[in-house]
């Protein structure tokens, strides 16, 4: 990473050098803050970010939000070096490192998906997503390890709950989904009716409706009946991916 350092001088007062994180923001923002602080304006993150991109970093970005972590570490040592008050910007720094790690965690689902239709995938035009969300809430690894990988879109995802899962985990699951700005309805999600099978059954339905052809297809369940109904039905172009113990 190029780096390259800055003195920082207040009213032809040397109060120290910083060193500058490779990023398009920093320079603005260095002269940003030097002038508020010399004009005895109030301090804020807002010297980093605008109202909109505030907004924004309360939830996931893709990316991991690295450079706005270099940037704010880039004026919270220039609060240390001017000696400012910078605790709005360490709070929003262990808020976007909450939601990162959250969605980056230890449980990698691409090393349990396994090929159950063919010995090695064919080309696929597309990818689709069948999950059964109250037997695999996972969220931030679904979205890390298989939805962005493959740029699955919302209207090629399928979820399923019965009204009793949807009743205790909805506001669990909504708030998962909340830091890559989604919620259920956001896909196409089916509220079941009651019974054990019925939220498979409807998965497979659907599955089936749409005719998929050269088409990566992903099974998020545990269910192995489920799993070998998807592998039976399935076009032979189809990758079909289900996950293994």
């Amino acid at each position: 990473m190029s780096i390259n350092k800055q003195k920082i001088s207040i009213e032809y007062k040397y109060r120290g050098s910083i060193e500058f994180p490779d990023t398009t923001e920093a320079k603005d923002i260095f002269f940003r803050t030097k002038q508020a602080y010399a004009n005895h304006e109030k301090m804020s993150i807002k010297l980093v970010f605008s109202n909109a991109k505030l907004a924004k970093l309360k939830k996931y970005q893709k990316g991991a939000s690295e450079n706005e972590l270099l940037n704010l570490d880039f004026y919270i040592n220039l609060g240390e070096i001017l000696d400012f008050n910078t605790n709005d910007a360490q709070q929003l720094k262990k808020r976007i490192q909450i939601i990162n790690d959250t969605a980056h965690s230890s449980f990698n689902i691409t090393k349990r998906l396994r090929l159950i239709n063919k010995k090695q995938k064919s080309q696929a035009k597309q990818s689709y997503l069948f999950w059964d969300i109250e037997n695999f809430s996972s969220v931030a690894s679904i979205f890390n390890d298989i939805i962005e990988p493959y740029n699955i879109s919302d209207d090629n995802i399928f979820l399923a709950a019965n009204p009793d899962s949807l009743y205790l985990k909805k506001a669990e699951w909504e708030a998962n989904l909340y830091d890559y700005g989604k919620t259920l309805n956001s896909f196409n999600f089916i509220k079941c009716d009651h019974g054990k099978n019925v939220a498979d059954d409807i998965l497979l339905q659907k599955f089936q409706n749409a005719d998929l052809k050269s088409t990566n297809v992903f099974i998020l369940t545990f269910d192995r009946e489920l799993k070998e109904r998807f592998a039976e039905v399935t076009h032979p172009s189809n990758n079909v991916y289900i996950m293994a113990k």
